[in-house]
Parts: structure tokens; C-alpha cells; sequence
């Protein structure tokens, strides 16, 4: 989760991502910052995020991006 949270932090300082679970609901990340998170995600986690994974519910928290990790890890 350490590493997560400095990838969220360095792509958009200032949130609270270790208790906000709304981040696309309430547009504190937006399009662009999604992009960048994809590919920082795919890069530090060594995984391949589908298109079809790229939804809000895989977005919304610290929480859900991390179970999409580990999803995708298992695979």
C-alpha cells in the first residue's frame, strides 16, 4: 500500500487517499491522472491494466486500485 499511496501523492498531492473512496466520484483524479496512474501502476506492479479495468469501481479508492492489483497479479 506504501508504494501506492506515493504514486497517488506524487500524481496529485494533497488528498487524502488513504480515506477518501470517491476520488473519480468526486473528481480528484481526473482523466489525465488516470493515465499517468495506469502507467505507474502497470510499471512499479509489474502488470497489464485492460481497458475493461479501467473503470471508476477500480478507481474510486486506494483500496479498490490495490485489489485491482492484486487481481491482476494472480492472473
Amino acid at each position: 500500500m506504501e508504494e501506492l499511496l506515493e504514486i497517488l501523492n506524487d500524481i496529485q498531492p494533497g488528498v487524502d487517499f488513504e480515506h477518501e473512496d470517491h476520488l473519480i466520484d468526486d473528481h480528484l483524479l481526473d482523466s489525465l491522472s488516470i493515465i499517468s496512474l495506469v502507467a505507474e501502476l502497470e510499471d512499479t506492479f509489474d502488470v497489464t491494466i485492460p481497458a475493461v479495468e479501467i473503470i471508476p469501481a477500480n478507481f474510486n479508492s486506494a483500496n479498490a486500485m490495490l485489489e485491482m492489483v492484486q487481481r491482476l497479479q494472480e492472473d
